[in-house]
């Protein structure tokens, strides 16, 4: 029986984009000012954030509303909410 990675894993979700409407949001002056952990970088399971020019960058399209950066983020500069009703992860199984 032949094991799925992780990018296998999320490629079964699908995400229904609200296009100009984030749920993620980071405050980039408290990060450059503040973090150095870049806890965001490691903890989430869908690989969302990414460093960019001292920058942290979300693709919210990929995100799996479980929280857990909002969590780990030690300086709360991450603005974290659920999706409009219709929009965000839709899991699916094969």
């Amino acid at each position: 029986m032949n094991r799925l990675g992780i990018p296998e894993k999320l490629a079964l979700d699908k995400y229904e984009l609200d296009e100009g409407n984030p749920h993620i949001v980071v405050n980039n002056e408290i990060c450059r000012r503040l973090c150095k952990e870049r806890a965001c970088l490691f903890v989430c399971p869908a690989g969302v954030y990414t460093e960019q020019n001292g920058e942290i960058i979300p693709e919210w399209a990929a995100c799996l509303e479980c929280g857990t950066c909002q969590v780990a983020c030690p300086h709360e500069a991450l603005s974290w909410v659920y999706p409009r009703g219709g929009f965000g992860i839709i899991y699916r199984y094969g």
